[in-house]
């Protein structure tokens, strides 16, 4: 089996796309020979029966080009698949060039939010794939909910923390409205617990975030974002992973750290199938409060069993392979 897949960097330690290293390894492993369209790649991270085409630019346009040559060449011999991973532009581009031939073109794609670029990649694809239905903008007779894709062997299960009196709490994500840290601050300063937040700053309408955070006057550690291979050492320290993100949003830093066996308190829904009740919230600061003071501190293995089962990057390549 020959598979093309088009990402937007291929470096595991990259703390916001590092992720997408084991997911290519994955596949990798399961195909014959594995074709990479990619902004950049660390040499590293490139698995041995693959080949990678970088097509970095200084403009949009020059990226274009070459995204578009790259994949031209590689669709002689025809490839037995096309996945598009979280970028919609690369289906645009891609599928009326593939298709014809009678590629398979399929699109991986999790955030609630309804870029406009998804509605037109969702109708060019063959197949959409997400965490979860809740995770996809909006419903599709495409869809199919495969599991976030967590690396396990990343992420082992941490020891039990040192015994203290103040709850820790961590905070994982960048600084933005719709990730509702404040409200996490809030409550736990009624819990009485220590908060340590480590995120990227904001940009646009969230530009200044993390210093109007700061300026609420409440007990935190608002920190830079963390590289990937440190993010275990704050889960280490913590007692509890709150994530508070609006909507049906399946941020993989909750995966991340369930199969670290750290306790995770959340609101989206989509965490249902890892978080029992008590580890749910509805978004309110008094509720979220409540879990907080109630919470059993030690590590919770059945957490990482739960993300095994449904969300481990295994899982998940082999539901790519099966939906082309």
């Amino acid at each position: 089996m020959r598979l093309v897949v088009a990402t937007q960097k291929l470096d595991r330690s990259d703390p916001i796309l590092g992720a997408a290293a084991a997911k290519v390894r994955a596949l990798a492993e399961r195909v014959d020979e594995l074709v990479v369209l990619t902004g950049s790649a660390a040499p590293e991270d490139v698995p041995a029966n693959a080949r990678v085409h970088e097509f970095g630019a200084a403009t949009q346009a020059a990226r274009g080009a070459r995204f578009l040559a790259a994949l031209a060449r590689e669709l002689r011999p025809r490839p037995d698949g096309f996945l598009a991973h979280q970028i919609p532009l690369y289906v645009l581009l891609g599928a009326p060039l593939a298709r014809p031939l009678g590629v398979p073109v399929a699109l991986w794609y999790s955030h609630p939010g309804r870029h406009p670029l998804v509605p037109p990649a969702e109708r060019l694809a063959n197949v959409v794939l997400s965490v979860d239905e809740a995770s996809f903008p909006f419903p599709s007779r495409k869809l199919r909910a495969i599991g976030h894709g967590i690396d396990l062997a990343e992420w082992p299960l941490l020891p039990e923390p040192e015994p203290r009196e103040e709850l820790r709490v961590a905070v994982l994500g960048r600084y933005s409205r719709i990730k509702r840290i404040e409200t996490i601050l809030r409550a736990a300063a009624l819990a009485g617990a220590q908060v340590e937040a480590y995120g990227e700053l904001g940009v646009g309408d969230n530009a200044g975030e993390r210093e109007r955070l700061r300026g609420l006057g409440l007990d935190a550690e608002l920190g830079d974002a963390l590289p990937r291979e440190r993010v275990p050492e704050a889960l280490a320290r913590a007692d509890v992973l709150v994530n508070a993100t609006e909507g049906p949003s399946a941020d993989k830093v909750v995966y991340e750290a369930a199969a670290s066996g750290v306790a995770v308190i959340a609101s989206s829904p989509v965490f249902a199938d890892v978080l029992p009740d008590e580890l749910r919230f509805d978004g309110s600061v008094e509720q979220l409060a409540e879990r907080l003071r109630a919470l059993d501190r030690r590590r919770r293995p059945e957490l990482r069993e739960r993300v095994a089962e449904r969300h481990s990057v295994e899982h998940w390549a082999d539901a790519v392979l099966d939906s082309l």
